[in-house]
């Protein structure tokens, strides 16, 4: 599972001063909302939500704050906002917290093939 040393081996988290970085890369208009995997450089995630007026961006932060129990407030997007590469910031939050959270994801999608 997770532990202190695995930090630094995923380029797609970052921590930095303002809160925890996620690099995403957002699949819209899919059937369902779900992380499906992972590179070193970023999460794949699925969103049902269109690309049009901003809906997609918005059931990203949504989907983030229920899979991570973060309050929505807390995410959003600081770079990519019209584009299939995201970087969320989750502020005020631990890394060694968000990095728990998404390998557990993780590791249930590697269950799940």
């Amino acid at each position: 599972m997770y532990n202190k040393s695995m930090e630094n081996n995923f380029g797609f988290i970052l921590n930095t001063k303002e809160g925890t970085v996620l690099n995403i890369k957002l699949v819209p208009n899919s059937s369902f909302n779900k992380i499906i995997d992972y590179t070193n450089e970023y999460i794949r995630i699925k969103i049902s939500a269109p690309p049009i007026e901003n809906k997609a961006n918005k059931e990203l932060i949504e989907y983030a704050s229920e899979i991570l129990k973060v309050n929505k407030s807390k995410i959003k997007i600081i770079s990519g906002e019209k584009s299939k590469l995201k970087k969320l910031l989750i502020s005020d939050t631990d890394l060694t917290e968000i990095t728990q959270k998404i390998m557990f994801m993780l590791d249930s999608i590697h269950k799940e093939k």
